[in-house]
């Protein structure tokens, strides 16, 4: 039995779902695109990596109510088989406290896709600059 290799425009497919359900701020739509056992591994020192589609997706409300207008904007495709890299530009307005502060980050996601479900995503972004676009909210100012 032969078994075909991986298809570079089937990985696309799958990592384009993805991204167009993180733009559409759906987070059902978001943990369907991954594995079960989906491994979401952040660089970041300011990321949190998780695994598993039923903790991520418990992640997802959060994240995206925190991240408002959120939009990956793809600057590149670079896919080999069931490997694709994504250099992107994401934007959002984050909300800290009373304030919410419009970001701009550029960054770059790591996918690997087995049977159309990505099972690993790395995501690889500044966490300095976003401290720099969205500085600690000072808890004490707020307390009085």
């Amino acid at each position: 039995m032969t078994v075909a290799p991986p298809s570079a425009s089937g990985t696309r497919a799958v990592v384009e779902r993805y991204l167009a359900a993180l733009n559409a701020h759906d987070a059902d739509a978001i943990a369907a695109c991954v594995s079960s056992d989906f491994f979401n591994e952040h660089t970041s020192i300011l990321g949190t990596s998780v695994r598993g589609r039923q903790a991520y997706r418990g992640r997802l409300d959060e994240f995206l109510g925190r991240f408002g207008a959120l939009h990956y904007e793809a600057e590149a495709w670079i896919v080999d088989g069931d490997s694709a890299a994504v250099p992107y530009r994401m934007t959002c307005v984050v909300t800290e406290g009373d304030s919410a502060r419009p970001v701009e980050i550029r960054g770059m996601f790591r996918f690997e896709v087995r049977s159309g479900e990505i099972v690993h995503r790395v995501d690889y972004w500044d966490s300095g600059e976003f401290a720099r676009q969205v500085p600690p909210v000072d808890r004490t100012e707020r307390a009085s």
